[in-house]
This record gives C-alpha cells, sequence and structure tokens, in this order.
C-alpha cells in the first residue's frame, strides 16, 4: 500500500488540529450559497439521469456535503485525510459511511465502481505537480460515463497563484488550466460555473462538471502550469 506523501501528512495534522472550531463555522454554510447548491443539485440530477449508484465525496471534512449529497438522493460516501475529521462526521451523521484515506490513493474502491466524485474544494492544497496523479485515481475509480464535480478558488484571471488559506497553503487556479489537466486524465467537460465572492469571501469560486470518457490525453499538450 502507498505510503501518504509528506504533503498529505501535513495536511491531515492541519485540519485535525482545526477540526471542531471548523465544524461547527461551516456546518450549514451552503444554505447562505444557492449558486453553489444548484451546481451540486445539477451534478446530482447528472448522477440519478444516468441510474444512480455509489458516489463518493472525496476530502469530505465534517460531513455534512455528504449528507446533503444523501439528501439528494444519492447513494453518498465520504473520504478525508482528517482522522479527527472523519470522527466529527460518524458522530454527526451516524447513518452514514465515512472513511480516513486520501483522495489519490483509494484503496478499497475498485476499478470503475463509482458512478459519482464530489471534489468539493478538496484539491485546493494539492502542490500543482502532484494534481495529475488525483485525476488519474478519479478516472481509475469512475466507471465510464461516471461524473466529476470540481469545487475551487479561482485564479480571476491571473495565473495559478499559492496563498495563506487559513488552514494551510492553498492554490488558485485558472479554469481553464484546471480543466484541461482533467481533460489530459481521460475527463470531457460537460459545464462550467463561475461565480464572483460573496461579502465575507475572498476569492472568485469556480465549479467544473465533467464525465469520466477513454484513457488519457498526451500530456504534452497539457503542461502543468507552476504558481505565481
Amino acid at each position: 500500500m502507498t505510503e501518504p506523501s509528506l504533503h498529505a501528512v501535513s495536511t491531515a495534522g492541519a485540519y485535525d488540529a482545526v477540526a471542531v472550531r471548523y465544524a461547527a463555522l461551516f456546518h450549514d454554510y451552503l444554505d447562505s450559497l444557492p449558486l453553489d447548491r444548484a451546481v451540486i443539485a445539477a451534478f446530482a440530477d447528472s448522477v440519478r439521469a444516468a441510474g444512480g449508484g455509489t458516489v463518493a465525496d472525496l476530502g469530505c471534512g465534517p460531513g455534512y456535503v455528504t449528507a446533503h449529497l444523501r439528501g439528494l438522493g444519492l447513494d453518498a460516501f465520504g473520504v478525508d485525510l482528517s482522522p479527527v475529521m472523519i470522527g466529527l462526521a460518524r458522530e454527526a451523521y451516524p447513518g452514514l459511511r465515512f472513511d480516513v484515506g486520501s483522495m489519490d490513493a483509494l484503496h478499497d474502491v475498485a476499478d470503475g465502481e463509482l458512478d459519482g466524485i464530489l471534489s468539493w474544494y478538496s484539491v485546493i492544497h494539492t502542490p500543482p505537480r502532484d494534481l495529475p496523479s488525483y485525476f488519474d485515481e478519479f478516472h481509475r475509480t469512475l466507471a465510464p460515463g461516471g461524473h466529476l464535480l470540481l469545487g475551487f478558488f479561482e485564479s480571476g484571471g491571473g495565473p495559478l497563484d499559492a496563498f495563506d488559506h487559513k488552514v494551510t497553503t492553498a492554490y488558485r487556479w485558472p479554469i481553464d488550466d484546471l480543466a484541461a489537466l482533467a481533460v489530459t486524465a481521460g475527463f470531457t467537460e460537460t459545464a462550467r460555473m463561475l461565480r464572483e465572492p460573496g461579502p465575507e469571501e475572498r476569492f472568485r469560486r469556480g465549479h467544473l462538471l465533467m464525465t469520466r470518457d477513454g484513457g488519457r490525453r498526451d500530456a504534452d499538450e497539457f503542461p502543468v502550469p507552476g504558481p505565481s
């Protein structure tokens, strides 16, 4: 079994340290974000229209988005690096499944087992050079035609940029660059949504809805950019 990277261990520790406060602050944050709820609902509709199936909420934190997916009629479970976050999720939603694990090494998920993957602001801390391996794992575990929804901080027309996220370093991606990396891994873009930051938000928000198609494309066609 692949050992977690130093980056993954560091990120897990950072979220362990703030997990209780994080869960208290954000347990109902989707209530005030109608556009975010709408894009998640579109993802859920796409999965159901294709026949339903199992959906993984990768980087689920304390589980509120996993529970939201269940409320939309999906057979959803959550995965997160942080054992403390998973403990809080299991306590808050005892009827749902939550596992400690890494998005780039889903050892308990078979090839093509999933019909949907939600990565909701969960690849934001991933060093850009490592992100292709995450998309490869998403592609491996999704069934052909399965749906992927990415939520992330968007660069607002600027280049890929590292910033001082309150938990640990994170990245703002140009939406076209992130979409190109997913295409390289074998995904096709279905839709995208950009919204400007709200009153208490710093950055533009990006959302990409994609479907899994065939194998990888030529990676040289879509090189991984470096942060500014």
